[in-house]
């Protein structure tokens, strides 16, 4: 049975953080896989996993900038991987298989927002390819692993974004249509909702849940294509071009901004529960397609035939079947 879309008071709030959330956690036996767990709120992701014990492994495009941003993380495993290149997932997911260890948490962490207007080599539009289709290939290749945990839980990090755009699936990749780099943001932050809708719908039986979340507004490396006049004009930075805080507002320091998906991954609270698209350290409110509301999540994002429809346009696209 469907988990609602509605919240389940956990008590923690807009302010929360990783290390609030990772309070009295043990995962000393438990593996997990962070992408783009070296840099803002992926790197206190992988700040609180470790802090509780787990095998971190961190996958990362630039092998020398998470080293180094993981050096003082001794217990962080970088792992080489391009999340746009089909070959380099594939060969990251068989150096783990081989391992023959479980796979117990997965968070699709790493993404890109709002870049100019580039494609992969199979002329897949890098938004689209590089947040969804990336990470499901990169889930579907681990699958394996993931049941060998008996109860893992996948999270995926989405975007208040998606109230911007639903998945065009007559034109994903912006082949005919003019491109807009927020719409297309928008598309695969929905996306990336959508999937773990598909996921954990088929993947429950295994014992495998999955969840998305909205970590807040965090300045990060994220935003290298806005300029400080296009953060300043969304609130996100002062006249001095620093990012403001203001967790009330959605505006949060980059812990505060991994305490969703570190929640998503670890707590309790939600045994028995997946599907649903989180924020705050809660479930989400679903809101009208109108809403106005700077909270909640839109039902593009979380409606299951659209969900089942992006599962079998991935797997067309990337070739990969998963969740057998």
């Amino acid at each position: 049975m469907p988990t609602p879309q509605v919240p389940i008071g956990s008590g923690f709030g807009p302010a929360t953080t990783a290390s609030d959330v990772i309070r009295g956690c043990d995962l000393t036996t438990r593996v997990a896989i962070v992408t783009g767990g070296y840099a803002g709120i992926g790197l206190e992701t992988t700040r609180a996993f470790l802090s509780a014990g787990a095998k971190v492994i961190v996958p990362a495009r630039d092998h020398d900038k998470a080293t180094n941003a993981l050096r003082s993380m001794p217990g962080a495993v970088v792992g080489a991987l391009d999340l746009i290149n089909p070959a380099s997932i594939d060969a990251f997911a068989d150096r783990f298989l081989v391992s023959g260890e479980a796979l117990h948490i997965l968070v699709n962490n790493a993404g890109i927002m709002a870049n100019p207007l580039t494609r992969d080599a199979r002329g897949y539009e890098s938004q689209f390819s590089t947040n969804h289709l990336g990470h499901f290939q990169l889930t579907a290749r681990l699958w394996p692993a993931l049941r060998r945990a008996e109860g893992a839980r996948v999270v995926s990090v989405s975007s208040r974004g998606h109230r911007r755009a639903g998945v065009d699936f007559d034109d994903p990749n912006f082949a005919r249509r003019e491109y807009d780099r927020w719409v297309a943001y928008g598309q695969s932050k929905t996306a990336n909702a959508l999937f773990a809708v598909a996921l954990d719908a088929m993947a429950e039986r295994h014992g495998v849940r999955a969840f998305s979340v909205h970590p807040g507004g965090v300045v990060t490396d994220l935003s290298r294509y806005m300029s400080v006049d296009d953060l300043r004009a969304y609130g996100a930075v002062d006249e001095h071009g620093r990012p403001l805080i203001d967790p009330a507002r959605n505006l949060k320091t980059p812990e505060q901004g991994a305490a969703t998906s570190v929640w998503c991954a670890t707590n309790p609270q939600l045994d028995g529960l997946g599907g649903v698209y989180c924020e705050n350290c809660d479930i989400a409110l679903a809101v009208p397609a109108d809403s106005t509301a700077d909270f909640g999540v839109r039902p593009w994002a979380i409606d299951p035939e659209p969900a089942d429809r992006l599962w079998r346009l991935s797997e067309r696209l990337t070739g990969v079947t998963a969740v057998e």
